[in-house]
């Protein structure tokens, strides 16, 4: 994407560590890079910072470096998140900054750092790589994750039949604005290939959609009763609908290429307006099969009049999920997302 924009630089990650540095060769360009990439087109990140220098902290006191790299960025904020890498060592560093938060939120106020301003434009972040060193940056609000770290704070239903139904509880938070989620309602209709046991069901039914759930496999109890569901008992690969739906959702456990024109194809034949799917990654090769799955979508529907959005998600880490919808011509789109040869 740097390249894309002309902003030559290097790459600074390690395996295993969950997190990447980008520095661009020219200091300006980097800064306008970090403005204008937009989170919602980065794939496998959560959260997108523009970051100063390393910051060394000291035992004693690691609030004063922090408040000094801030004064130095600016005195209104819209928001302060203190985040980590999402490993094990990351987890262990949650410990430190809890009762840090306190003391560090009362020395910026002293300093007169306004980090709760409504109207900034900006979103202040200090990011720990290590008990004494941090990352001290901010991001845009409206393009960058609204959950400290990307990680959306989710509570398993009770009543939900499966842990998969969170999958698709954030993917609704990730691709849909209030706009699109009025979509999801006691006037929808949609189909859930690869339904059982209704994880993903029970999110639509909750909203009040009408579901054709398909599976060859039992659904839920409590679901069936619902009286919105009907059970389809034949696979979901080669299913068909009767009569055009508004959703198709689709967990089914098939090679990423093959969700891949399915999905498309239940757009370009009309037989749904909008489709949320997983893509079941391989361990190797992940970008690439990423890609694939680009191209197969772009020539199903004929290299435009699409938007298309992939992500992957917190709670569906072997994944990639995508919203895909076709755009109606001469309107506003879906939903935010990747606008396609339009």
């Amino acid at each position: 994407m740097a390249a894309e924009m002309g902003a030559e630089g290097y790459v600074r990650a390690r395996p295993e560590s969950a997190f990447a540095l980008f520095t661009a060769n020219d200091e300006a360009m980097g800064a306008d890079l970090a403005r204008h990439v937009p989170l919602s087109l980065l794939v496998f990140a959560r959260q997108v910072v523009r970051a100063g220098e390393l910051s060394t902290l000291a035992e004693g006191d690691r609030v004063t470096p922090i408040v000094a790299a801030a004064r130095a960025i600016g005195t209104r904020f819209n928001g302060l998140f203190l985040e980590m890498p999402d490993t094990n060592d990351g987890k262990a560093l949650a410990t430190l900054t809890r009762p840090l938060t306190p003391h560090l939120e009362k020395a910026l106020r002293k300093a007169g750092i306004d980090f709760a301003d409504a109207t900034a434009q900006e979103r202040l972040h200090v990011f720990f790589v290590g008990g004494l060193a941090c990352h001290v940056g901010v991001s845009d609000p409206a393009e960058t994750s609204p959950w400290p770290m990307g990680i959306p704070r989710l509570r398993m239903p009770s009543a939900a039949p499966s842990r998969s139904t969170l999958k698709l509880a954030e993917a609704f938070q990730e691709f849909l604005d209030e706009r699109s989620l009025k979509r999801l309602g006691p006037e929808a209709t949609a189909v859930d290939l690869g339904a059982s046991p209704g994880g993903w069901t029970w999110q639509l039914v909750r909203r009040g959609v009408a579901v054709t759930a398909v599976d060859n496999g039992a659904m839920d109890a409590t679901l069936m009763d619902s009286g919105l569901v009907k059970h389809r008992r034949t696979d979901g690969l080669t299913y068909r609908p009767s009569e055009p739906v508004d959703w198709m959702v689709c967990d089914v456990v098939e090679s990423p290429s093959r969700v891949a024109h399915l999905a498309s194809r239940w757009i370009a034949e009309g037989w749904c307006r909008e489709t949320i799917f997983n893509l079941k990654l391989p361990m190797k090769k992940r970008w690439e099969e990423v890609q694939r799955a680009r191209e197969i979508i772009d020539t199903t529907l004929g290299g435009g009049g699409y938007f298309l959005r992939m992500k992957q998600l917190y709670h569906d880490r072997e994944e990639v999920t995508a919203y895909l919808a076709r755009q109606k011509k001469g309107s506003d789109p879906f939903s935010r997302g990747e606008e396609k040869g339009v």
